[in-house]
């Protein structure tokens, strides 16, 4: 690296800790934002597969670059005076770009273009924005655990997002609304998309299908915790090491689901291209 590139990464590290202080607090106080601390490793190893084609790149400068990295810089200054830690991420991720097609080059920063991409998983959504989804998605989650339990001739009811059974009630909390399945399985697909799949539509499906298998998972785990409750009442269905696990059960039964679907997409991709006809 020349002395203008250390000095120009430098002075981008050091002038965004704030949003990075700022995100790592969001990262370890919100669930849904807790695979946050990964994005970043994720995107370096992803960019260190990389070396051996950037070898081969030219590296030169683009004036370019500076004007992205200004914009950049302006919304993070936004961000830091708004108090927005969203901006500030975005703010930050735009400099990555602007910052590797000012030092390289547009050839550089279109090899990079997943990694650097990667990083805006882990900025997080403004709660304004995300709230009223969550709230949609307990009522539903509430709505259809009542009315399948009502199948099996259940004693159960709803009053908004929470639950009656004869002994009490039980309280479809945050997390069982599948947003943290949701949000946190997103990147994962984003990512197994990038490595198994060559083409835009197969790895979009993978992407859409994050958004059944989170709910799936949370509905099986609101009607185990529904039933649990008829058998031994609400308090104790709602204790215990293995309703405290739930989450990470949730989590491992999306990406298990995850992979089948992905290898379902590759054998359908598989299948359907034509093999070219020998001479």
């Amino acid at each position: 690296m020349s002395g203008l590139e250390i000095l120009t990464v430098a002075l981008l590290v050091g002038a965004y800790v704030p949003a990075l202080r700022g995100m790592n607090e969001i990262w370890s106080s919100v669930d849904y934002f807790s695979h946050g601390p990964l994005v970043l490793p994720v995107a370096l190893v992803v960019a260190w597969t990389k070396r051996e084609a950037l070898r081969t790149l030219p590296g030169r400068r683009d004036s370019r670059g500076a004007l992205v990295l200004a914009f950049a810089l302006l919304l993070y200054i936004f961000g830091l005076l708004g108090d927005q830690v969203s901006l500030q991420g975005v703010g930050l991720v735009l400099a990555v770009a602007g910052a590797v097609l000012f030092l390289r080059g547009p050839d550089w920063l279109g090899t990079l273009i997943f990694p650097i991409g990667y990083l805006v998983f882990m900025i997080p959504v403004p709660p304004e924005w995300i709230t009223p989804t969550i709230n949609q998605l307990r009522l539903l989650v509430s709505r259809t655990a009542v009315d399948t339990l009502h199948l099996l001739d259940l004693p159960v009811a709803q009053a908004g997002n929470v639950i009656l059974v004869p002994e009490g009630s039980l309280f479809v909390a945050e997390a069982c609304s599948g947003i943290t399945s949701m949000i946190t399985l997103i990147p994962v697909a984003v990512l197994l998309g990038y490595f198994t799949q060559t083409r835009f539509l197969p790895r979009l499906v993978l992407v859409l299908a994050v958004v059944p298998i989170a709910m799936l998972g949370n509905m099986v785990r609101v009607l185990f915790t529904v039933t649990a409750a008829l058998q031994v009442g609400p308090e104790r269905a709602t204790a215990g090491a293995l309703h405290e696990a739930a989450g990470a059960l949730v989590y491992l039964f999306g990406c298990l689901v995850l992979l089948l679907v992905d290898h379902w997409v590759r054998r359908v991709v598989h299948t359907r291209v034509p093999t070219p006809e020998r001479a």
